[in-house]
C-alpha cells in the first residue's frame, strides 16, 4: 500500500515562510512526476507546482517567484518552500505523486496525501 504523508503546515503571518514536505512510502517501483495542489474553502482544487523525476519544474502564475518545489529521490520526498506568503495562500495543500507500483505495472497511478492546512494571517 502506497502512502503519501504531508507535514509542515501551520499558521504564519503575511510575508512569512513555511516549508511543506511529502514523503511517499510503501511498495513502489518508481515515482514519476510529483506535484502540490491546494484547495481553499469554497473553491476548486488548483495546481500549485509540479516537478518531474528529472527535476524540471513548473509553477502556477500566482506562486511564481515566491514558491519553490524540489524533491529528494533518495528519500521519495517532495518539498514546497513557500516564501512571501499572502492571506490568499490560505488553503489545504495536497501532494500528488504518479507512482508505478511494480516493474510489471502497465502505467503509473496517481496518489494523494491527506492534506495539510496552511493559514496566513494578515
Amino acid at each position: 500500500q502506497v502512502q503519501l504523508v504531508e507535514s509542515g503546515g501551520g499558521l504564519v503571518q503575511a510575508g512569512g515562510s513555511l516549508r511543506l514536505s511529502c514523503a511517499a512510502s510503501g511498495r513502489m517501483f518508481s515515482i514519476g512526476s510529483m506535484a502540490w495542489y491546494r484547495q481553499a474553502p469554497g473553491k476548486q482544487r488548483e495546481l500549485v507546482a509540479t516537478i518531474t523525476s528529472a527535476g524540471r519544474t513548473n509553477y502556477a502564475d500566482f506562486v511564481k517567484g515566491r514558491f519553490t518545489i524540489s524533491r529528494d529521490n533518495a528519500k521519495n520526498t517532495v518539498y514546497l518552500q513557500m516564501d512571501s506568503l499572502k492571506p490568499a495562500d490560505t488553503a489545504v495543500y495536497y501532494c500528488n505523486s504518479n507512482i508505478k507500483r511494480t516493474i510489471f505495472s502497465p502505467s503509473e497511478d496517481a496518489y494523494w496525501g491527506q492534506g495539510t492546512q496552511v493559514t496566513v494571517s494578515s
